[in-house]
């Protein structure tokens, strides 16, 4: 038990380590995913190559099959004929010999041509395959253009849309909508200051055009009163008063004896 648990502890450890640096991985693609399918791309165009080279060797040794077939043929016709010709002249011995020669190169023309179309299927198939992985390439290219546009518009829209929600809280605007305010305030005090001077100079033309009414009341008062002195009745044996006429509300009063 004591053996075993350390194998245990180091076995957990890797596997965290194992997960950490998954996880970092998974980030990083995310956070990059131009290099994600620049690798996918360059993973499928290397196994392209490689197809491609063993298509081209399949491809050689179709051809090479085909030619050795077409050779065997030829030589297999020769040697009908050459077996026609030495049977013609009773040469038996070489008529065998000519005979066991065209069976061997029959046997390897049969063999050649069972290979050869082992080859083509071969070919046909990895042809396939080459056209599937270079199609693959092209699809993965054009998707590559798609998805950036599609993450750099995502991106965009994900900025302006912070952009809007960060306006009422930036520092900027906080300020600005300070100053402004100031600047109200300052202006709401100015006509404040106008529209109470302007009280005050309304309260005094009002209280001079009392004091005038008053003065002329007073004016007119004393005309009327000079007026009706004037025209009242001398008493008998009265003198005229010399000088200016006095009004009866400022003389002096007579004091019975």
């Amino acid at each position: 038990m004591q053996r075993e648990r350390p194998r245990s502890l180091f076995a957990r450890l890797g596997s965290l380590i194992r997960g950490i640096f998954a996880v970092w991985i998974r980030d990083s693609e995310r956070q990059n995913p131009a290099a994600v399918y620049e690798q996918a791309i360059h993973e499928r165009t290397r196994q392209y190559r490689e197809l491609k080279e063993a298509v081209a060797g399949i491809l050689y040794m179709r051809n090479k099959l085909e030619g050795e077939i077409l050779e065997r043929r030829a030589e297999i016709a020769r040697l009908h004929d050459d077996v026609r010709r030495s049977v013609r002249r009773g040469q038996d011995d070489v008529s065998l010999s000519l005979i066991a020669n065209k069976q061997a190169l029959m046997d390897e023309l049969d063999r050649a041509e069972r290979e050869l179309e082992g080859v083509r299927a071969e070919a046909e198939e990895a042809k396939a395959n080459l056209v599937r992985f270079r199609d693959e390439i092209r699809s993965l290219t054009r998707e590559k253009g798609r998805m950036l546009a599609t993450l750099a518009n995502a991106r965009a829209r994900r900025r302006l849309s912070e952009a809007l929600e960060g306006l009422s809280v930036d520092a900027d605007m906080k300020a600005l909508e300070g100053v402004r305010d100031h600047i109200a305030r300052l202006a709401t005090e100015g006509v404040l200051e106008r529209e109470i001077g302007g009280d005050d100079d309304a309260t005094r033309r009002r209280l001079r055009a009392i004091r005038d009414d008053v003065r002329h009341e007073a004016a007119r008062r004393e005309l009327e009163e000079l007026k009706h002195g004037l025209r009242a009745p001398e008493l008998p044996g009265a003198a005229r008063p010399e000088g200016p006429l006095v009004p009866a509300e400022r003389a002096a009063p007579v004091v019975a004896g």
